[in-house]
């Protein structure tokens, strides 16, 4: 766990949307479970929100799905509680069918593309087109991808379309809970395929840019409030801060794409 506090240095320059209150009377600490793909954007946003309001975000990381223990919905079916959740649209969904989401509540955040990194030090492939990418993949020694959206995509689908579901068998592997680029820079794989955004921030690698766009798959990110959230009006605005206009440049930056309105 980590907390993001206000901090002074963050007000000169951050963005200040009107449904902000210029000061938190009673500041809350609000608790955040966030996936992935948009926890780079959140860093950054996360802090500036808090030093705007006075109000502390404790914040679990976890995967969108999958059966780990820091899954967020493992984590929302063992009791934890949340204000917010932040992760791949559909699996947000499952959750607000389920009743454990307010479906009022839902927040589009940003799309993710699929890309892939090198170990740093490494010829970087070119995979501009279906052909190049199939290529790479054939002659790559190991391949790693992720057991999150693009990882069931890349197992599922893209191997498939690319006529090589056969030849991948034995040296693609899914990685569990760890961003993928840290077993490539540590030399465990060859080439490895996450969404851009859990890529880049990873030192020891080299990103060799997204897959094409004809075989790409795109993940929504989303956020929602929990019903039984303890602060929902405190929720709400960080909803509202984490999808505003003023922020897209931001979001941009750490790979992500707006959501088109």
């Amino acid at each position: 766990m980590y907390k993001f506090r206000a901090a002074a240095w963050l007000l000169a320059a951050t963005f200040v949307p009107a449904f902000l209150p210029d000061a938190a009377v009673d500041a809350a600490t609000l608790r955040v479970m966030s996936s992935g793909g948009f926890t780079a954007a959140y860093k950054i946003l996360g802090p500036q929100f808090s030093a705007q309001t006075g109000n502390t975000l404790e914040t679990e990381l976890g995967p969108s799905m999958g059966q780990s223990y820091e899954a967020i919905p493992n984590r929302l079916a063992r009791g934890e509680s949340a204000d917010v959740v932040i992760m791949v649209g559909y699996a947000l969904d499952e959750l607000i069918r389920q009743g454990v989401v307010d479906p009022q509540s839902r927040v589009e955040l940003a799309d993710s593309r699929i890309g892939m990194v090198v170990r740093q030090g490494q010829t970087v492939p070119d995979i501009r087109t279906e052909r190049a990418l199939r290529e790479t993949l054939l002659q790559a020694k190991s391949v790693a991808y992720s057991d999150s959206a693009s990882g069931v995509y890349i197992e599922k689908e893209l191997f498939t379309r690319l006529g090589i579901s056969a030849q991948m068998q034995g040296k693609a592997s899914k990685i569990p809970k760890i961003p993928v680029a840290t077993v490539v820079a540590d030399g465990q794989y060859e080439i490895g395929f996450q969404q851009v955004s859990e890529l880049l921030p990873v030192s020891g690698v080299s990103f060799a840019g997204r897959i094409p766009e004809s075989v790409q798959s795109v993940t929504r990110f989303a956020a929602g409030i929990p019903v039984n959230a303890p602060h929902p009006a405190e929720a709400r605005a960080l909803l509202e801060y984490l999808a505003a206009p003023g922020v897209q440049s931001i979001v941009k930056d750490t790979g992500l794409d707006s959501v088109e309105k």
